[in-house]
């Protein structure tokens, strides 16, 4: 399995892993670090940091729980505009990476086509957001001492050894918006255990853990942070979907009769009970749900107008997870990114086709729906400039 073809979803396991593991326990699935190589390297790192200019907190530096002053490893730069940057300064960063701190760099997915990938894997998998955070250390001591994430995370290890003790849940499916806190975790760990390059571990929200590198051997990794969809937010969709009917809309009748009060209370109750009686609504939430996901917007350059009728064009989707349905009038919808595109039947298999997430010459897309390639660029002139889509492979 090359870095080409590294498939997280295959390394945890596919359907088993969906309904045995997540949600419920961490999994580690141990791997060869041949099966990574190419995905992520120091080089591509060392590429970033010098090529982009990042402020706290997107890149920071982190010990014992605390973000390292970033006058410690940077100075800034005044431009001759009278704008100010901090200027990385190698022989400080080494030092304080010396000294103990973790290099962290957040949504790394934006700045790398491999890890842009990778997340793209999980978010056609498990149908919700990912970003994916960097770290990277060299020394025993943790960045962030023990706590819990309000995610679930996958973490892949891309080189050297990171060990990761394990404490458990205190409190279920803890939220970011929460009402009260975990209690604080247990001395002992359920796990300790050391990944290596290639191995991928899978963490539930929740879950007490420390992280350093493991007896001193640099390490960098790769945390995928799974964006939660909880019945807090089906409860957030319902009351949107239900403004649809007067009475939602209506003021509720603080200065009524207690009838009256009554009376709104029951239609009210009637409405929300029919919605959750019905069989499909998790289903039209997770249409919903996907239908308007964050697209990972990218331009089309050069082609700011009308979409060439050229053969080798490269398409794809900048959306992971569109939402592609027959309507009974003989057109297909397409919805992504929070937009909605109507197109002739004929348009069906080139949808179907960018569905998969990677980038289609035009020509194969024109002759899997039997149109013409002026066709073709036609449709995907319309997705273009609804930023459902980008002209090029590169992402």
């Amino acid at each position: 399995m090359t870095a080409e073809h590294f498939s997280v979803v295959e390394r945890l396991g596919g359907d088993n892993f969906l309904a045995q593991t997540l949600g419920r326990s961490f999994k580690v699935a141990r791997g060869k670090a041949a099966s990574l190589a190419g995905l992520m390297s120091w080089d591509d790192l060392n590429a970033i940091l010098t090529h982009h200019r990042f402020e706290p907190p997107r890149f920071r530096l982190a010990a014992n729980g605390e973000q390292v002053p970033a006058h410690t490893y940077s100075r800034p730069i005044t431009t001759r505009r009278s704008t100010v940057w901090h200027q990385l300064q190698p022989s400080e960063l080494h030092q304080r990476l010396a000294e103990g701190a973790t290099l962290v760099l957040d949504a790394v997915d934006e700045l790398h086509a491999g890890i842009g990938a990778l997340a793209g894997q999980l978010e056609r998998w498990l149908r919700t957001g990912v970003q994916v955070n960097l770290y990277a250390s060299w020394t025993g001591t943790e960045g962030f001492g023990v706590h819990w994430d309000d995610h679930d995370v996958v973490v892949v290890q891309l080189d050297g050894a990171k060990r990761w003790r394990i404490y458990g849940p205190t409190r279920a499916l803890p939220m970011h918006r929460d009402v009260e806190a975990p209690e604080p975790p247990p001395e002992e760990p359920v796990a300790d255990l050391v990944l290596t390059a290639g191995d991928v571990l899978y963490l539930p929200r929740g879950w007490w853990h420390a992280v350093a590198a493991s007896e001193g051997e640099h390490s960098l990794h790769v945390t995928c942070g799974l964006q939660s969809t909880t019945g807090a937010d089906l409860i957030t969709w319902l009351s949107e979907m239900l403004r649809a009917h007067e009475a939602v809309r209506a003021d509720i009748p603080r200065f009524g009769t207690t009838e009256e009060q009554r009376a709104f209370l029951d239609t009210i109750g009637k409405l929300i009970a029919t919605e959750l009686e019905s069989d499909d609504l998790i289903a039209r939430f997770s249409f919903a749900r996907d239908a308007t996901e964050r697209a990972r917007l990218a331009p089309s350059l050069p082609h700011i107008t009308v979409v060439p009728p050229d053969a080798d064009l490269q398409v794809r989707l900048v959306t992971t997870r569109p939402a592609l349905a027959a309507v009974p009038d003989g057109t297909v919808r397409l919805t992504a990114g929070g937009e909605e595109w109507t197109f002739a039947a004929k348009a069906e298999p080139m949808l179907v086709l960018l569905a998969d997430g990677e980038a289609h010459r035009l020509a194969d897309l024109a002759q899997a729906a039997g149109v013409t390639l002026a066709q073709a660029a036609g449709v995907v002139t319309e997705l273009v400039d609804g930023q459902a889509a980008a002209i090029g492979g590169a992402r």
